[in-house]
């Protein structure tokens, strides 16, 4: 399970700070018909909103799974 917090930090980490909350605040997932922000906001689980930014915006396996790299290595 991915926690809010573990969603933000993997939006700015793949899209940098300002272009990750402009995408989770504007781009509407075809799959929600909302945005991130709205879909958190109804309760929609963080990892299935990730995973649909990183399919509709075509992201990589490695930065798809980028909020269970281990910080500690």
């Amino acid at each position: 399970m991915v926690k809010h917090s573990e969603f933000w930090n993997a939006v700015e980490a793949v899209f940098g700070p300002a272009y990750g909350r402009s995408l989770a605040q504007d781009l509407v997932l075809p799959g929600l018909g909302v945005t991130c922000v709205q879909a958190l906001d109804d309760g929609v689980a963080p990892e299935r909103v990730w995973g649909l930014l990183c399919e509709e915006t075509e992201r990589s396996d490695a930065e798809r799974w980028i909020f269970r790299s281990d910080p500690r290595r």
